[in-house]
């Protein structure tokens, strides 16, 4: 579990400022707003706290970033699923629009196609691979969205 930990913090997480930006103020807005310690604020600022910024035209087109849309296996049951990730106003489990403050978006942020990944779920451990990007909005020209 060591190993595992300590490949998950060498991971090179890219970010654009605009959305390193976004990202800081929906944190800061949310703690303001509510003055309660919550972990899923914790978890995602301390992925942003290692985060590289930056260019949006210098993303690496197999990185998942905030509104990718992305294919993923279930290394448990084999099921496939297709995700984006949202920010909170634009999550809709049933439009398959995952939160980044909900713990799969959190943990989604700045994998690569082929990386498996793993989180805690109140059941148990989930693992997924990243299968493919299927929309990355950096690599599509659409730096703002």
């Amino acid at each position: 579990m060591e190993e595992r930990a300590a490949a998950m913090k060498e991971r090179t997480i890219f970010i654009t400022r605009f959305d390193m930006e976004r990202l800081r103020n929906l944190i800061d807005g949310i703690r303001d707003s509510r003055g309660k310690i919550r972990s899923d604020l914790n978890e995602l600022e301390k992925e942003l706290d290692r985060a590289n910024l930056i260019d949006p035209e210098h993303v690496p087109a197999d990185v998942i970033t905030m509104n990718s849309r992305v294919h993923l296996k279930d290394l448990d049951s084999g099921e496939d699923l297709i995700l984006t990730l949202v920010f909170p106003s634009g999550a809709d489990i049933k439009e398959n629009r995952i939160s980044i403050l909900a713990p799969i978006g959190t943990a989604l942020l700045g994998y690569r196609e082929g990386d498996a990944i793993e989180w805690k779920v109140p059941s148990g451990l989930r693992r997924m691979r990243v299968v493919k990007i299927i929309y990355q909005p950096e690599a599509s020209g659409d730096y703002h969205l």
